[in-house]
């Protein structure tokens, strides 16, 4: 019996296994999710000290001349102590001398012979930095389940943190099946075809974070198929394409039964891609999805990419979808939920005006795609649609209604 887009997700979030843990040094951490909070150990900035380069004051001078001492630079071990009539030159970032009251940057006073004339709008604290007023000592930076980038790399930087335990990153391994597939450095003939899926999934894979392997190709036999299942368990996804149907050679479930494999769905109400198939052999997870092109892809995007989510440790492991409007008239035919591949411009949603399950090319100019609800045959422009992404990473937290019903 098929089971809808959501039981099918509900099935991949209950049955994927946690992934096991590794300590990475700070160069090394981008991509990968923390299993473990991090606490700031020191405070940021670590001291008082100048936002601007200009003289430290105290308020009661403005309007007044003040004479000019020396200069403190930034890395400067400052133990100076201002006094009233006075003013020291600083640079950004330099520890401010005790007993400043304000910092006025250079170009607001008026420079003479004796000093400098300072202004007349001075107050308390301007262009102070204080100890601790970005980051305090035992403040949590980051937490369990985050996803690391760019910036929080900047956080553990500044706070001296050169190792952290992360989740280890999915291992995908992915092959196809087909006798009339073969790959891209080979030669075709007039009935053959190329393996245009293994690429697709390999690249797609790298692209959310993975590591990836390529099995190869399978013939049409139990016992090709056998060799490729053995040469994958030890990775914590197989992707495969085609045999997945119900013509006499379509091998691939059976192939992978003699290897206890457990199947949570094989069947689902969707088009394309209603075969798709989710399950385990032991730890590792499964996913059998259709040789047409188009259709694996697609359900690659949505099954998939789910798997990678719940194996990655990401608390944001949800696909989420963004709200737009139809840039134009949509005609289908209603009856089962289906996937239409199309282009965001950030306005609206652009469908791909004719698609089958066996095309390619709608994939390089698609950025996303939306799912239509069954009882829908007709979306007039300007209805709003919730649009899925496939060029960038938009998920959530917790599970969203990533259906478009108007």
């Amino acid at each position: 019996m098929a089971v809808t887009i959501e039981e099918a997700l509900e099935l991949i979030y209950k049955n994927t296994p946690n992934k096991s843990l590794k300590i990475l040094p700070l160069e090394q951490l981008l991509g990968y999710v923390l299993c473990e909070d991090i606490v700031a150990k020191h405070n940021l900035p670590s001291y008082d000290n100048s936002a601007m380069d200009g003289y430290a004051v105290k308020v009661a001078d403005a309007g007044k001349l003040a004479k000019v001492t020396h200069t403190i630079f930034a890395g400067d071990d400052s133990k100076d102590e201002l006094e009233s009539g006075f003013a020291i030159k600083i640079m950004t970032g330099a520890k401010i001398p005790f007993g400043t009251e304000c910092i006025v940057p250079i170009e607001d006073v008026t420079e003479s012979n004796a000093g400098i004339v300072l202004p007349e709008n001075l107050y308390k604290n301007r262009h102070i930095r204080f100890c601790g007023e970005d980051i305090k000592s035992g403040y949590k930076l980051l937490h369990k389940g985050q996803r690391i980038h760019a910036h929080h790399i900047t956080l553990l930087a500044s706070q001296g943190i050169s190792h952290v335990k992360v989740y280890k990153k999915p291992k995908v391994a992915i092959f196809a099946s087909g006798n009339e597939l073969k790959m891209h450095f080979e030669s075709v003939e007039s009935y053959q075809l190329y393996n245009t899926n293994s690429p697709t999934f390999y690249s797609r894979a790298l692209e959310l974070g993975c590591e990836v392997e390529f099995i190869g190709t399978a013939h049409d036999s139990l016992e090709d198929i056998h060799l490729h299942i053995k040469s994958a368990l030890d990775c914590d996804l197989i992707v495969t394409s085609g045999g997945v149907s119900v013509g006499d050679a379509d091998f691939t479930k059976e192939a992978f039964g003699a290897f206890g494999y457990e199947i949570f769905f094989d069947k689902i109400e969707i088009k394309p891609g209603k075969p798709t198939t989710f399950g385990k052999i032991g730890n590792t997870c499964v996913l059998n999805l259709p040789g047409n092109p188009l259709a694996a892809a697609l359900n690659f995007e949505l099954f998939g990419q789910s798997i990678l989510l719940a194996l990655s440790g990401d608390e944001s492991k949800y696909l989420n979808a963004i709200e737009t409007k139809m840039q134009t008239d949509y005609k289908l035919k209603k009856g089962r939920r289906t996937l239409v591949p199309g282009f965001f411009d950030g306005n609206s949603f652009a469908p791909y005006e004719k698609f089958s399950p066996g095309m390619i090319s709608p994939l390089a100019t698609s950025n996303s795609y939306i799912i239509i609800d069954n009882s829908v045959d007709f979306l007039t422009k300007e209805a709003s649609v919730k649009i899925i992404p496939t060029r960038f990473y938009f998920t959530s937290k917790e599970s969203s209604d990533l259906v478009s019903s108007n």
